[in-house]
């Protein structure tokens, strides 16, 4: 009787792409209205940092250190408005960790991506298919790049198509030059054409780029870290009054002067963040 022989590959179909689990999001991403936009940046947020977690988790968590903190100088001052600052300060400590993580990883990212497209024109030196060099070159790429490579090779074994797979590539990292990426190895695979003189162009100008960034971050280093702490100081000086003299900021709220300043000075500082910040994240745009 002959034996029978049982293959233990799944054959790609797809309807396998069905089954792909949607990302746990807060926003629509249409920016509805002024709380959708907020909704959506904080759904970027948590997915481009690379912590892995989902937005509930790190609101929870935000929460927890604003209970935390606050509670804490609650213990320590017994006063309202301290506990509210303290509070509020707990609450943003998770978004700032979170917002540092997404630009080291952006940057890291960027390193590795002119070694990953030279490795990746080799393989296609050797004649192999597009979706070939990929999972070659996938699974010898270091994290954080080579994971949102794996990623998308295992979308493509599951069915899906190059251009699908690929698709959130850019959104996922905050990376357009993956969208370049993208682009070259989806039009060579429905014209074709000369991938490796391609590929080997695309990596001398993402060196060029980074090579340009560190310029520019040089050049301007000093203007950075200046805003910065013209961002920083006034909640610094803010904080000293309040732990120095907890009845502080009831004082100055005391009289009409004082409250008409206190919240013309607060809505000049955040509307002054929000144009530093803006500033520096174009000046940084990659």
């Amino acid at each position: 009787m002959a034996a029978t022989t049982f293959s233990s590959a799944i054959e790609a179909r797809p309807e396998f792409a069905g089954i792909l689990k949607d990302q746990d999001q807060f926003g629509t991403g249409r920016d509805v209205d002024t709380s959708d936009r907020i909704n959506s940046w904080f759904d970027t947020l948590m997915l481009q940092c690379g912590w892995g977690l989902s937005p509930t988790v790190v609101l929870l968590l935000c929460i927890l250190g604003a209970m935390t903190l606050g509670g804490l100088v609650f213990v320590l001052h017994e006063n309202l408005l301290t506990t509210a600052f303290a509070g509020m300060m707990g609450f943003l400590v998770p978004i700032g960790a979170a917002m540092f993580a997404r630009s080291q990883r952006q940057t890291q990212l960027l390193k590795q991506l002119p070694p990953m497209l030279e490795e990746l024109a080799r393989a296609a030196s050797t004649g192999r298919s597009v979706e070939q060099c990929l999972q070659l070159v996938a699974e010898d790429t270091p994290q954080p790049l080579g994971g949102e490579l794996r990623l998308a090779t295992g979308r493509m074994e599951m069915g899906m198509s190059l251009h699908d797979a690929m698709a959130d590539l850019p959104y996922r990292t905050g990376l357009m030059t993956l969208n370049l990426l993208r682009t070259t190895l989806v039009v060579q695979q429905q014209t074709g054409g000369d991938l490796v003189t391609v590929l080997t162009r695309l990596s001398q100008t993402v060196r060029d780029r980074l090579l340009f960034l560190g310029r520019l971050r040089a050049a301007t280093a000093a203007s950075r870290a200046t805003a910065i702490l013209m961002v920083l100081i006034p909640p610094a000086v803010l904080t000293f009054f309040l732990f120095r003299d907890p009845d502080y900021f009831s004082k100055l709220l005391g009289s009409p002067w004082g409250r008409n300043a206190t919240l013309l000075a607060l809505a000049l500082e955040i509307i002054g963040a929000l144009w530093v910040f803006r500033i520096l994240r174009d000046s940084q745009r990659t």
